[in-house]
């Protein structure tokens, strides 16, 4: 931030300002734009959005800003943008229509095919944007909801000549990978002649100017932590310089003096701006319902709005996001939880059956069975809605809430295989040990030394995987027949890929226990796979061949799960290209990344991504084989 009221020039914000002016007059004049702003906290960028919005005459705006506590609910963002707009939807192709309606819940229908809804967003912005030039404005984009940023981003690549302009802002140091490629504009920490400028603004009494010089070096001149941290100085602690001895975190110091201009409001009003806070979408009338629900008047609203921390209009809108993890963390526990039964008593059960479970899971302290039930439930309309992530969160909450200690374990094991599957490995180790310190049976025993066998296979993809899953299926044989057939495929592929590092569990060591099973007879692809890659490991390629060549036909032709399509189409895609099988391993190393990147399998991305670069660039499109590789590199650093 750089000005104290709205009404002030932005202090040395020239260069930013004219590069927003330009991308409007550009969509004004028919052009498309995208823009990402990048900065430290408190640096400016929500202001300069808040700049961009109010010089935007002649062009609709809509907004959006990401929440952290909707990070899990799939398209909470993306509906922020695009439910002030939503008339044109009928007019969009089926196929988009019913995608976009099952995202937001204004249908039924399975999960939706992320393509799809990245192309019906674009569909309906060009609709919007017919009647008058369009600017779309995205805040916090580190902490919107990961469908949502497919969604956008999918968006701004695709922009042409529909006057729209599409601006982010990303809060760094941040993992957002997702806008990488897109044009950039990096917000740096005001000079010294403006960040004085600035401070003076603000401090009314005398200052030592070795105390103003430190204050300017220590926050980098940004703007923000220049406003706020010298709120409630003593004139001792100007002069003296006896001030941030504790030596917080930026984030945290500014936050920290948020929460201290909280204390002077009336309690009726902190609880108000606690309903806000913990109303991601920032609708009023749902904030005002579960006001009236706590007994809050319209009156609360004023002392908080003078303030200037927040504004209740046609959406409700913190004047900055660490305002709302200010409110949060100053509120107490027993606080937070009335507020959010009071969304939930709110929030209408048959549109948002996941919202209010969602909001009812924070609301309950202690152990809650029916609560766990419903929430474990809803997982599965919640990985429907928007992949992996958001199912595997509803499950992780459900085994907080759970009771029985045998259910407990069970449920564990579940969220712990979702976290694996959405790439969430260290979170997946927690569940996991959750789950091995309950009552599981022999089979689930099995099931969880399986799962840690694949972990460390994802964590790794070295030596110590292929004898941990070899091992599993060892012990699933007599107990899961089905189960051990397909660890012993994934003992191949972890053996494939640690290759001469595999000390135990090799391809040679896989084959011999595969043979020397009694199973029955087998046509499924993954089985045929497994069955060639036992013959070519102990009886050589000659042998293999032919058994390999139909096993890869199989997965071309059969109708494999979802699942099952994640686990082997790399697999399979390996073994066409070590067959020659050019045509085979494009078709299957396409539609695996097109699966993982649709149900944000972030476990399997990584791998897919891999196999899909080589393809591109024995193809002769090195660029494309570029931009795959940069992705697959990101995805690795931000998984882990």
């Amino acid at each position: 931030m750089s000005t104290t009221d709205s009404g002030r020039r932005l202090l040395g914000r020239r260069s930013e300002c004219a590069a927003l002016d330009e991308l409007v007059a550009g969509v004004r004049a028919g052009l498309s734009r995208a823009l990402v702003l990048r900065g430290d906290p408190g640096v400016g960028k929500t202001v300069l959005l808040e700049y961009l919005a109010q010089h935007s005459s002649g062009c609709r705006v809509a907004r959006a800003t990401g929440v952290e506590s909707e990070m899990e609910l799939a398209y909470a963002g993306l509906q922020q943008l695009c439910a002030p707009f939503l008339d044109p939807l009928e007019r969009l192709p089926a196929p988009q229509r019913d995608a976009l309606g099952t995202a937001f819940g204004l249908r039924d229908g399975e999960a939706p095919n992320r393509f799809l809804v990245g192309l019906a967003v674009l569909s309906l912005l060009c609709y919007v944007a017919e009647d008058r030039p369009l600017v779309c404005i995205v805040d916090d984009v580190q902490w919107l909801d990961l469908a949502s940023v497919l969604a956008l981003a999918f968006v701004a690549r695709r922009l042409g000549v529909e006057s729209i302009g599409l601006v982010f802002a990303v809060r760094e140091p941040s993992d957002e990978w997702h806008l990488e490629g897109l044009p950039e504009l990096v917000v740096g920490g005001l000079d010294d002649r403006d960040a004085h400028e600035l401070l003076a603004s603000v401090v009314t009494g005398p200052l030592d100017e070795r105390v103003r010089d430190r204050l300017v070096a220590e926050t980098h001149g940004n703007p923000l932590a220049l406003l706020e941290l010298p709120r409630g100085w003593t004139p001792d602690e100007l002069a003296g310089g006896f001030w941030l001895s504790e030596g917080r975190a930026l984030s945290g110091r500014i936050e920290q003096s948020f929460t201290e201009r909280l204390a002077p409001l009336p309690p009726s009003t902190r609880l108000l701006l606690l309903v806000a806070a913990a109303d991601p979408l920032g609708d009023p009338v749902l904030v005002w319902r579960a006001a009236a629900e706590l007994g809050i008047g319209p009156d609360a609203a004023a002392p908080a709005a003078a303030a200037g921390l927040v504004d209740f209009g046609a959406q409700v809108r913190f004047s900055h996001p660490l305002i709302r993890s200010a409110v949060k963390r100053a509120a107490a526990p027993e606080e937070r939880q009335r507020v959010h039964r009071a969304l939930a008593e709110a929030t209408d059960a048959d549109i948002d059956p996941d919202r209010r479970a969602w909001h009812l899971a924070h609301a309950t302290a202690g152990l809650d069975e029916d609560l766990a039930a419903e929430l474990e439930r809803l997982a599965g309309q919640a990985r429907a809605r928007g992949g992996l992530g958001g199912g595997a969160a509803f499950r992780e909450r459900a085994v907080e809430l759970t009771p029985d200690p045998r259910r407990r374990a069970q449920r564990a094991l579940r969220a712990a295989n979702c976290k694996h599957q959405a790439g969430a490995d260290d979170a997946a180790l927690r569940l996991l040990a959750v789950a091995n310190a309950g009552a599981l049976d022999e089979l689930e025993q099995a099931r969880a030394q399986l799962l840690h066998a694949q972990i460390t296979f994802a964590m790794t993809r070295g030596r110590d995987a292929p004898p941990l899953l070899v091992e599993a299926a060892k012990r699933l044989e007599p107990l899961d027949p089905r189960l051990a057939r397909e660890t012993y495929l994934e003992a191949f592929a972890a053996a494939l890929s640690a290759d001469r590092l595999v000390q135990g569990g090799n391809p040679r060591e896989v084959a011999t226990a595969v043979l020397a099973a009694e199973w029955e007879p087998s046509t499924l692809a993954s089985d045929l796979l497994l069955d060639g890659l036992a013959v070519f490991s102990c009886e050589g390629y000659a042998a293999g061949a032919a058994a390999l060549k139909v096993a890869v036909q199989a997965f071309r032709e059969a109708r494999l799960s979802e699942e099952d399509e994640l686990r082997w189409l790399w697999l399979a895609g390996r073994v066409a290209r070590a067959l020659a099988d050019d045509e085979a391993w494009d078709e299957l190393t396409a539609r695996h990344l097109e699966l993982a990147r649709r149900t944000g399998a972030f476990s399997a991305l990584p791998v897919a991504l891999t196999e899909r670069v080589l393809v591109e660039l024995l193809s002769g499109r090195i660029g494309l084989a570029m931009s795959l590789a940069a992705e697959a590199d990101a995805v690795v650093e931000a998984t882990g």
